[in-house]
């Protein structure tokens, strides 16, 4: 008897349920909001923070669009206050033209040197060290022995 009632249960609860339904608005703000940076947040989008300044970013573009604005009045009007910080994705301007390229062209002049550094030491030739004298030699070898008799050594 409760296998029955639970396949009814089943059977049932898709017949009770309503089809959900995404609201056009509510797309429009998010995907204005994906544009824009939240100020509270580090580097977050305003469509996926929870900072009350989102929040209200987000109501500010909901009432824009319901008052008939574009997408572009509405960054627009956030860029006037926030100036070009707010946006995700800022545009490549003369102001900002020596961030955006200054660490190619640092790369590429820390690549040159070290390409010509590494040229230069490869073709400089080996010098030739003086020959050892036999009393050298002799010093080498007894530490070498030395050497030799500490590893044979146990500690005890």
């Amino acid at each position: 008897m409760r296998k029955i009632l639970f396949l009814l249960v089943l059977w049932a609860a898709p017949l009770s349920a309503a089809q959900v339904t995404e609201d056009p608005l509510e797309r429009q703000v998010l995907d204005i909001a994906g544009a824009l940076r939240c100020t509270v947040c580090q580097n977050q989008p305003v469509s996926e923070s929870n900072a009350d300044l989102a929040k209200d970013m987000r109501a500010i573009i909901r009432e824009q669009l319901r008052a008939g604005k574009s997408r572009e009045e509405i960054v627009a009007y956030f860029v006037e206050r926030y100036g070009d910080y707010i946006l995700l994705k800022p545009p490549f301007d003369r102001s900002g033209a020596l961030l955006w390229l200054a660490p190619p062209s640092l790369l590429l002049v820390l690549g040159g040197f070290a390409y010509l550094f590494l040229r230069r030491r490869l073709q400089a030739p080996a010098k030739d060290y003086p020959a050892l004298s036999a009393e050298d030699r002799a010093r080498v070898q007894a530490v070498r022995g030395q050497e030799k008799t500490h590893q044979t050594r146990r500690p005890e």
